[in-house]
Formats: C-alpha cells, structure tokens, sequence
C-alpha cells in the first residue's frame, strides 16, 4: 500500500506510522509495506511491521524523479508494481493481463 500525497521527508518511524493510523486509518502493524514520497519525488520511504519492530527503509535518487501514481489516496500494489515504482517505471503505462480464476480446466 502507499498514499499517493507528499509526506514531510523529515517524518522518521513514528511520524509514519501515526500517519498511518490516523491520517490513512490503516493499521500500520498490519502485514503490508506502507510506501511514502516527498513533494520532489525524489525520496521514498517503507515503513514495515516486523513481529517486535519497525524496518524504516530509504531510497533517494540523485538525479531523477519516481513516477508517482495519481490515483486515490491509498492504492495497493502487488510486489511486482513496488518493484516497478522502483524501477523509476510510469505505473499508469503498466497494466498486466488480469487475473484469471478458474473452478476447472478445459
């Protein structure tokens, strides 16, 4: 999951996680990465629960932008997406083939 809105690149693992709770009311010790953003698109973090701790992870480029969906205020990825967001990869161009669910074959 991540929110699509500018975070304060300042916020460290409580400033997130309380953004989580009360801004996004989304339990941040649930079983999901919860991925942030500055305003330049530089800068992501991932706050992640972990059993008895928070993993506060960074990612800055130094000369380009990620591509940041502008979607709703929370969209879920699948780790294939995370990856592409990444990537530096334009979500909105990237649209794989839906699932598909079957009760038999043939």
């Amino acid at each position: 999951m991540f929110t699509c809105g500018a975070v304060d690149g300042r916020k460290a693992i409580n400033g997130l996680a309380l953004l989580v709770e009360q801004a996004l009311e989304l339990d941040p010790f649930a079983p999901a990465m919860f991925v942030f953003s500055n305003r330049r698109r530089d800068r992501i973090k991932i706050l992640l629960w972990d059993r008895n701790g928070f993993w506060l992870m960074i990612k800055r480029l130094e000369a380009d932008r990620f591509k940041w969906p502008k979607e709703a205020a929370v969209v879920e990825l699948t780790v294939e997406q995370l990856h592409w967001l990444l990537a530096g990869i334009d979500l909105a161009a990237m649209r794989p083939h839906p699932e598909r669910k079957y009760l038999q074959a043939g």
